[in-house]
């Protein structure tokens, strides 16, 4: 398989489009992960002190509008299609940014909520991005092409690199202009580049409300929600609420770090750093975790991901009390789950071959829904303990559920729809 098929096979320019909306939207959907501390202090400033409950519901609202929308988004897609559905969501991201630059310091915290629910549609571009990529591509190119259109998890990483030192130099409302700048172009880019494939490439099949009703009294739709909502809704809760965790915990710690090995004397650019470092595993892995899937198994591969992530989440909660030893099991477990994700997604194809679209959707929500259970448990544990453990605690309890989920179906997998779908269950 050659990338050089690409340009000749389907549409360049639109896989491009779809590949730098995904990409930028990603990015979009979690800056507010980076800015929490800063936020959080300009809220302060003008008297409202934010709860370690409402910080995490701040941080939480796009995940969750995120996970819905996406959803709704699809049935745009087939109602309206895709160039209409993304130029649509684009025009609400691109308001919401500019809303927030323009309210700045003045901006209260019920119109930041409405703004993170604005930024939700831009998590929900997988659903739009995706599809329109792939609908113009013969399907021995599919695998390629998917990937490289939803290889938009390494915008949060951007986030995290640069939206604290953004901040620091101009304030935080800065980081939202400069988004709004940047969605903008993507915008145009986007408005020029991209197009729908005609009927002659790709005839659409609109999916129905029945048809998602009908996959949800399938059970194993509800296992692979089960095991999504732990691998990507655990990657991306903790990318959110990163920065929030390693001040609350660290902050000493990088404050010393960034003083004498960085020259950086300001906490919050350094926090931003070790947590891109840490979701920098996740992101760029999930392909690696997909390769490690096809050669052993989804169903074993699954095993030892989660394994470790539950050992790792459990070693956090009681014998971590080193910065440096913390921050490498929070690189392992954000690269174990990375690779959980590419792994959840080699089983889900040949299980719903032919209603991935559907699967898509329903799965993504799950993920967006897991992420934003994550992030309200962690602002929980710490509002009612004052620190994390009993958060790390819930959540390797979630992953070992998740565990005894995969003993439960592997046998009938390996048993059934497994004997005919091609790839190693």
């Amino acid at each position: 398989m050659k990338f050089g098929e690409l340009k000749t096979a389907g549409h360049f320019p639109t896989l491009l489009a779809a590949f730098l909306y995904f990409d930028f939207s990603f990015m979009v959907w979690t800056m507010l992960g980076p800015l929490a501390t800063e936020i959080s202090e300009s809220l302060a400033m003008n008297g409202f002190v934010l709860t370690p409950s409402q910080k995490a519901t701040l941080l939480s609202i796009p995940i969750l509008s995120g996970a819905i929308l996406r959803i709704v988004l699809g049935f745009g897609v087939d109602k309206f299609g895709p160039k209409k559905t993304a130029l649509m969501a684009q025009a609400i991201v691109i308001a919401s940014l500019f809303y927030g630059y323009i309210r700045g310091e003045s901006i209260t915290y019920n119109e930041l909520l409405a703004v993170a629910f604005g930024l939700g549609f831009a998590g929900a571009s997988f659903a739009v991005a995706l599809p329109q990529a792939g609908q113009w591509y013969p399907p021995r190119l599919q695998g390629l092409v998917l990937g490289l259109a939803g290889a938009g998890n390494i915008g949060v990483v951007l986030d995290f690199l640069f939206a604290p030192k953004i901040a620091e130099l101009w304030g935080w409302q800065a980081v939202f202009l400069v988004g709004g700048l940047l969605s903008l172009f993507i915008f145009i880019l986007y408005l020029f580049m991209a197009k729908d494939a005609p009927p002659s490439v790709y005839k659409p099949r609109p999916k129905k409300i029945g048809e998602y009703l009908k996959l949800l009294k399938d059970r194993d739709t509800w296992w692979f929600s089960l095991f999504y909502a732990v691998s990507f809704g655990g990657f991306v809760g903790f990318a959110n609420y990163m920065k929030v965790y390693l001040m609350n915990t660290y902050q000493v710690d990088m404050s010393a770090f960034g003083a004498q090995y960085l020259g950086e004397e300001n906490v919050k650019v350094v926090a931003g750093y070790f947590g891109a470092l840490c979701i920098f595993a996740g992101a760029v892995l999930r392909p690696v975790g997909g390769g490690i899937a096809d050669r052993m198994g989804g169903v074993k591969s699954l095993y030892i991901f989660f394994g470790a992530v539950t050992l790792l989440a459990v070693l956090n909660a009681t014998v971590v009390h080193s910065f440096y030893f913390a921050i490498l099991v929070l690189f392992l477990i954000m690269a174990n789950l990375g690779m959980a994700n590419g792994a959840v997604f080699q089983l889900v194809p040949q299980r719903f071959g032919k209603d991935m679209g559907i699967m898509t959707g329903i799965v993504g929500c799950a993920g967006g829904l897991g992420g934003t259970a994550l992030i309200k448990t962690l602002g929980w544990s710490k509002g009612a303990f004052d620190g994390y453990a009993a958060g790390f605690f819930l959540f390797a309890g979630v992953v070992l559920l998740a565990i005894v989920g995969i003993s439960l179906v592997k046998t009938r997998w390996r048993t059934t729809w497994g004997l005919t779908a091609g790839g190693r269950i």
